[in-house]
């Protein structure tokens, strides 16, 4: 059987998460780099949102959604237990960040396209960023005892904030949100998700 198809962009955090899921499962895939500016007709056919990550299945279904993506290699094979943690709560979690953080994180990387209120956007964006400091120095991390599906779909989205400006957010005190990410940075499996491709080409 022929294996799943994956369209995705390095650095999209959404593609991130997906490809952690996917990599943890032990999941196959043929992976596809695409260019955001020439995105391959090929993944416009089969999801005309236009947007990374999109899985293919062997049997013609499309998983346009990253969470989706995660929750379907998971199932497949979750050697680590990442589901056992998933409740209202975390999905709550996921939840914030995907809809209130990204526009304080979109607000904070691109100030010129939301007002030039970067520091608004940026102090907004670390209010949240607090509260899971916090969960972390309770539990060490986001959900519980463990890494989960809740720390890998978010952990993209907070590097992408720390990048920023990276001094500053090595400045703030977040000691324990520091010490959670710069686990998940340095470990075996970020760095094979972050492995470079060349962009597909038909």
């Amino acid at each position: 059987m022929s294996a799943p198809i994956l369209y995705s962009f390095r650095r999209c955090p959404y593609a991130i998460r997906a490809r952690l899921a996917i990599t943890v499962s032990g999941l196959s895939v043929d992976l596809r780099e695409v260019s955001l500016a020439n995105k391959p007709s090929a993944m416009l056919e089969a999801s005309p949102k236009g947007t990374v990550p999109v899985m293919v299945l062997p049997d013609g279904r499309v998983i346009e959604q990253s969470l989706d993506i995660m929750a379907y290699a998971l199932e497949l094979n979750d050697p680590f237990g990442w589901m056992d943690l998933v409740s209202p709560d975390a999905m709550a979690q996921i939840a914030l960040v995907d809809h209130t953080f990204k526009a304080h994180l979109d607000g904070y990387k691109y100030p010129e396209r939301y007002g030039n209120r970067r520091e608004f956007y940026r102090d907004a964006g670390m209010e949240i960023l607090l509260t899971f400091d916090q969960a972390c120095e309770q539990e060490g991390f986001l959900a519980g005892p463990k890494f989960s599906l809740i720390d890998a779909a978010i952990f993209p989205f907070v590097r992408q904030f720390a990048a920023v400006d990276t001094l500053w957010f090595e400045a703030q005190p977040v000691s324990s949100l520091h010490a959670w990410m710069g686990n998940m940075t340095n470990s075996a499996l970020f760095e094979t998700v972050m492995e470079s491709h060349p962009v597909w080409v038909p």
